[in-house]
């Protein structure tokens, strides 16, 4: 009877990182700080590919579509962040929370098989050098891209409705700093074992199928460069893959942590800072991680800056 009387939802309040009014405007700023970084590295990745000839090519053509999700990731959850930051109640309407949900499945569950698809084209570059150019045609790399956001579209779609489409009464706190399935679930006024079961199976396929195809690939990437004799081709091989490798270990280490566990809608302190290292930091790191370690992106910005 008296959850017959609970009215639904309309907005949702988060309990953010911190209650601390000093806290908060720290957070502020470090945020602000990773935000600036996120979008002029990212950016910088997109620009330098589009206007040099040289990254015209397979690789460069996926790391751009990795860099505009980092982009679209980080966007849709750290504008939200640091104005809550600076008021004190942080509240997010139902649509609100509805659209960020969708809008975060959409471009992590990219994510997923663009990485895949990454170290695919390593394996064929490194493996299969003598018909690289005929495997990886440009048309090739397009369906591959359109693959990876399809995936995403389809699971962020699934995932969302099953989410949403749940009661909403009463409570309508949330114990983190953004929308997601997982601290939402918990507020969900039905039983949600057949949905947590539902968005688990979904996890194995979108997170353990592109590692799967990802451990594969490197573990024929290893093989091929044990047996290579010129020591500058093996570090050449090494400077490319680890990047890559780099990137799929910080996204997919935080992803399974937060979506493969039992009982993973239970969220806690420790949740709150794996969220923070793959919406924030992650797609923070990425453009670094690529130009830092890779000589064609630091000559094609010497280029761009006229040396």
């Amino acid at each position: 009877m008296g959850e017959e009387n609970q009215t639904y939802v309309t907005e949702f309040v988060f309990l953010g990182l911190s209650q601390d009014p000093q806290t908060q405007v720290l957070l502020f700023f470090l945020f602000l700080i990773i935000y600036l970084l996120t979008i002029l590295g990212n950016l910088l990745i997109i620009v330098l590919i589009h206007i040099d000839s040289r990254l015209h090519t397979p690789m460069y053509f996926f790391l751009r579509h990795l860099s505009f999700a980092d982009l679209c990731f980080s966007t849709s959850i750290v504008p939200q962040l640091l104005v809550h930051c600076l008021t004190k109640r942080k509240i997010i309407s139902f649509a609100g929370c509805s659209m960020q949900i969708v809008a975060l499945l959409l471009v992590g569950c990219t994510e997923c098989p663009l990485l895949a698809v990454m170290s695919y084209d390593r394996y064929v570059a490194v493996c299969k050098p003598l018909h690289y150019s005929t495997i990886m045609t440009h048309w090739v790399c397009v369906q591959l891209a359109m693959m990876s956001w399809a995936t995403g579209a389809f699971v962020s779609l699934l995932v969302a409705t099953i989410t949403l489409c749940l009661p909403y009464r009463g409570t309508n706190v949330i114990n983190h700093f953004f929308c997601e399935p997982p601290a939402l679930l918990k507020l969900a006024s039905a039983d949600t074992y057949n949905t947590e079961m539902t968005i688990f199976a979904v996890g194995v396929v979108i997170l353990l199928a592109p590692v799967s195809l990802i451990l594969v690939s490197y573990w024929n990437i290893i093989s091929t460069v044990i047996q290579m004799q010129s020591r500058e081709s093996r570090l050449k091989v090494f400077s490319t893959c680890g990047s890559h490798l780099i990137v799929v270990i910080f996204f997919y280490g935080s992803a399974i942590f937060a979506y493969m566990r039992p009982n993973s809608n239970k969220m806690n302190e420790g949740d709150k800072v794996i969220s923070v290292f793959y919406s924030a930091i992650t797609p923070m790191m990425n453009p670094f991680i690529y130009s830092l370690r890779n000589k064609d992106v630091k000559e094609a910005f010497k280029k761009a800056l006229g040396q």
